[in-house]
């Protein structure tokens, strides 16, 4: 048994992420992963949770899982530097035939743009990545075959109207992706169920950067195995970081697509204008708004 599953497996496993963090094996493990650096990290990890209430209440064991994904990636968590972070979720469980669900705090796992910038410098494949804010009128052209061309002369004033990511390999490939800040919040409320509240809040910047270097890695980019291990556990609950085991809580294609599927039976159901706008306040992407739109139009 490996030494994270007897970490799971203790009967006496301790209420507090403080105490669960001072057991041996807790800590012999990430000095395996981490030798001298372990004991520092684990503060960095215990002063998180004391500056989070929610994440104070999430289950010591969840704590351990995202903190051992951090260390396994060679990331720090701090919510300064921006590199990885750990974040509190609520999480459902169902009950039983015949009880009630309940609820549980949990801890999940997010990498910041920062941290996917860093491992993708590390696979020794990239010669620049950037990710950046974009402002009114630094926008040049816009070529569907070329990509977008920026003019950074224009000083960039107010708030920003997108968010750019850039890399270049050094056999000369290069990449740009570009999302204005309607397309980031669009995506953003589409795929996370933390949009509304969390790092999404109190850094959106932070996360509109992240999701356009994710984004362009993620369809652009030669991807090394540490990289695919960084995109399978970002935002998600890790069940055991060694035998990559998570559990994605934020919505899938797939999830969307059947939403959006049960959306448009819903208003093929409406004989009736008044009857549609009912359903109006439950449109939650693109495709039910154009869904809604078309059966509007033809009532």
């Amino acid at each position: 048994m490996s030494n994270t599953t007897a970490v799971q497996a203790q009967s006496n496993v301790p209420a507090k992420p403080k105490d669960f963090f001072a057991q041996d094996n807790v800590k012999a493990k990430f000095t395996e992963l981490m030798g001298k650096r372990s004991t520092a990290f684990i503060t960095s990890i215990l002063q998180c949770v004391a500056q989070n209430q929610l994440l104070a209440k999430a289950e010591p064991a969840s704590i351990y899982q995202a903190a051992m994904m951090a260390a396994t990636l060679d990331l720090p968590i701090n919510n300064n530097l921006g590199f990885a972070y750990i974040i509190p979720y609520n999480e459902k469980v169902k009950g039983k035939p015949g009880e009630q669900d309940t609820w549980k705090n949990v801890a999940q796992f997010q990498l910041g743009y920062k941290g996917f910038i860093q491992l993708a410098q590390r696979s020794g494949l990239f010669k620049t990545i950037s990710a950046s804010p974009i402002y009114d009128g630094q926008v040049k052209s816009n070529n569907p075959l070329t990509g977008i061309e920026f003019d950074f002369s224009v000083v960039g004033e107010g708030e920003p109207i997108g968010y750019a990511a850039y890399f270049s390999l050094l056999n000369g490939f290069e990449k740009t992706l570009y999302m204005s800040r309607e397309e980031v919040e669009r995506h953003g409320g589409k795929y996370s169920k933390t949009f509304k509240f969390g790092t999404w809040k109190t850094n959106f910047e932070s996360m509109a950067l992240k999701t356009v270097t994710k984004l362009l890695l993620s369809k652009y980019a030669p991807l090394s195995i540490e990289m695919q291990r960084a995109v399978n556990s970002d935002q998600a609950i890790i069940n055991n970081a060694e035998t990559e085991d998570v559990t994605y809580i934020d919505n899938t294609e797939e999830e969307i697509n059947k939403e959006n599927e049960r959306f448009g039976l819903m208003v093929n159901d409406c004989k009736t204008k008044e009857e549609l706008e009912q359903l109006a306040p439950s449109i939650s992407n693109d495709v039910q708004a154009d869904l809604y739109n078309q059966h509007y139009n033809s009532l």
